[in-house]
């Protein structure tokens, strides 16, 4: 087994860097490796967009969100509708 496929579990997590206009967001591996970055605009529209996004790099265990209040309260409140763990 090679090191790409050590870290390739299957399983992501992603870390939202959020603003007032847009929300940065990366997904990592289960090790911490950033396997991209995405900027979103701070809709509905855009958090659908990270929600098609992340699904495509595999089962996600959790969203860590900076902060859940102020910017970022619509958008944990989308991801918890969705099922998704926040943090």
């Amino acid at each position: 087994m090679n090191s790409n496929e050590q870290t390739r579990s299957g399983h992501v997590v992603v870390g939202v860097d959020t603003h007032k206009h847009v929300h940065v967001a990366a997904v990592m591996d289960t090790i911490g490796g950033i396997l991209s970055t995405l900027t979103i605009p701070t809709e509905t529209g855009g958090f659908q967009q990270l929600s098609d996004w992340v699904a495509s790099y595999g089962q996600v265990l959790a969203f860590g969100v900076e902060g859940t209040g102020s910017y970022s309260a619509t958008l944990a409140s989308f991801l918890r509708r969705r099922g998704h763990e926040v943090i």
